[in-house]
């Protein structure tokens, strides 16, 4: 999938990933700090990647894993700070949720700290249902990984 807007580019095309930049973004993230490359690389070639360019030069990323049929989760989506600001976390978003592969979902998840304001322009809301999840959560293991 490709869509442009001026000079942005919104690609699923992984050979145009610049993972060493993915990996600086994420390793400077709340919710992934110190991540090793390697899972970066493995995460990205086992998702839905979508990376955000403009003029040819990476500027954001998400990826989504799914089965394609009953569930999705979005995670790492970041846009780079010198690009905040232009409307491009929306523009990414109305991408994503337009992939046809991501379409008739019965649930589609993600977590946030502070971008609620735009996910809910999505449809994306706080579990109605909280008491029925459960998770296994291990939030130092890149500084603590397990061999």
């Amino acid at each position: 999938m490709e869509l442009h807007k001026g000079n942005y580019l919104l690609s699923t095309d992984k050979n145009k990933l610049d993972l060493e930049f993915i990996h600086r973004e994420l390793t400077n993230s709340y919710w992934a700090p110190g991540i090793p490359f390697e899972i970066v690389k493995l995460a990205a070639e086992h998702s839905l990647a979508f990376g955000l360019y403009e003029n040819e030069k990476q500027v954001g990323y998400a990826r989504v894993i799914s089965d394609y049929a009953t569930f999705a989760y979005l995670a790492d989506v970041f846009i780079t700070e010198s690009a905040r600001g232009r409307g491009l976390s929306k523009w990414m978003m109305e991408g994503i949720m337009s992939h046809p592969q991501l379409q008739g979902l019965r649930r589609f998840m993600l977590a946030t700290k502070d971008a609620h304001s735009l996910y809910e322009k999505f449809g994306f809301h706080a579990m109605k249902t909280p008491e029925r999840m459960m998770e296994i959560t291990r939030p130092d293991i890149y500084k603590n990984p397990k061999k």
